[in-house]
């Protein structure tokens, strides 16, 4: 249609969100499915967390909010980055978005010009090479390999950029692939980015309380504090605190590219809800308990889908050190004949193939710029997670 926007042809729909809508429909439609493609938690918010909203709109706490956000949000969001991840942040340095993904729309779109690039590893969170065409920019990826358990090698990333490179994008645990890098992994990451000192790091630490075993979360500004000048260290209560439909995300950085971000702010949403905000202020403030209990949870649930998976056949799962996601490959089946008849070619067939066959929606990993995999999000009870690889190994060991 001439009549909308070039830019719409330079990005396509979020895979994740298109399949969360299938498997909706496909269950309106009465057929017994099970949604796998979701990332989000199916704990309900903590009740202190909703209490402090209600009391918000009690006292009156319904107008306009500053547009970088209220002043008790920001000044904990500082306190917060001060003590779980040493970063020495003014409040005036923070800002508080509708949700993670307007932080960053809005850094790129204060920062990117036609032509500047952003490294992105692969695989990546479907949006954010949306979000950079959105913006003028142009995405480039540097491979990572099963082999390496998703992790960006120095290499790799060196061979990525060039005079034009903006900004890496690090997301640690990574959606899709639960992958978290260790402080050594990141200052190794850290001594590329050094010889770069035109490139700046935008870091998405939205999985950060979700990691597993005697793994220890570090920031990429904490390891290495000579990037702390060229650092956007974003984060959110989304994950952690199961408040996704409550839309609050934040970051802090440099002072001139915070005041950039709420200029942009100031002309597109204005200030994220005010209710919202208070709810945040006591998630980052208030008892913070429920977090290690719904971890070991979810912990739970990983060891439970990677030793299943692993059973399939044809299937080879990594153990993730993080968020709620798996992704597995399913090399083993390319090539073979599905229940339907159809030969799998790829993992976008065999996720329909999946869909079609036993009711299992998980999203394809060429979405996220690496197959072939799939990626399953286990934010979902055990009995269907149980249930749900056993349908996998159910289809596997029928492809012929």
């Amino acid at each position: 249609m001439a009549f909308l926007a070039d830019a719409l042809s330079r990005v396509k729909p979020s895979a994740t969100i298109a399949v969360t809508q299938k498997a909706r429909e496909l269950k309106a439609q009465g057929r017994d499915v099970i949604g796998l493609g979701a990332g989000e938690p199916d704990f309900d918010t903590p009740e202190n967390i909703k209490r402090a909203a209600i009391e918000a709109i009690n006292r009156g706490e319904t107008k306009y909010p500053p547009v970088c956000g209220i002043q008790p949000l920001r000044e904990a969001i500082a306190v917060k980055f001060k003590r779980e991840n040493n970063l020495d942040y003014d409040w005036k340095q923070t800002i508080v978005g509708t949700g993670g993904k307007q932080i960053l729309f809005n850094a790129f779109m204060a920062t990117l010009n036609p032509g500047d690039e952003v490294v992105i590893p692969t695989p990546y969170w479907v949006s954010y090479p949306e979000m950079v065409a959105l913006c003028g920019g142009t995405p480039v990826y540097a491979q990572t390999r099963i082999e390496d358990n998703f992790k960006l090698r120095p290499d790799a990333l060196d061979r990525a950029i060039s005079p034009r490179t903006k900004w890496l994008v690090m997301n640690s645990p990574s959606n899709p692939s639960g992958a978290a890098y260790t402080g050594e992994e990141l200052k190794a990451v850290a001594e590329v980015l050094l010889k770069h000192p035109h490139v700046w790091v935008l870091t998405d630490d939205m999985y950060e309380h979700l990691t597993y075993g005697d793994f220890t979360f570090r920031t990429i500004a904490e390891v290495e504090p000579r990037l702390y000048e060229r650092t956007l260290t974003m984060n959110g209560v989304s994950k952690a605190y199961a408040m996704t439909g409550w839309r609050i995300g934040y970051a802090a950085g440099p002072m001139e590219l915070i005041r950039a971000m709420d200029m942009i702010q100031g002309q597109q949403t204005s200030g994220a809800a005010t209710m919202a905000q208070w709810a945040a202020v006591e998630a980052l403030t208030g008892p913070q308990d429920f977090v290690a209990r719904n971890k070991k949870i979810f912990e739970a649930r990983r060891d439970l889908v990677v030793s299943m998976l692993n059973q399939a056949n044809g299937i080879d799962c990594p153990v993730p050190e993080g968020a709620f996601y798996v992704y597995p490959s399913c090399a083993g089946a390319i090539g073979k004949k599905a229940p339907s008849g159809k030969v799998i070619e790829n993992d976008e067939d065999f996720v329909s193939e999946l869909l079609e066959a036993e009711g299992v929606a998980v999203v394809h990993g060429s979405a996220f710029g690496l197959g072939p995999n799939f990626r399953i999000s286990y934010a979902t009870s055990e009995a269907l997670l149980e249930e749900a690889c056993s349908r996998i190994q159910r289809f596997t060991g029928n492809l012929r």
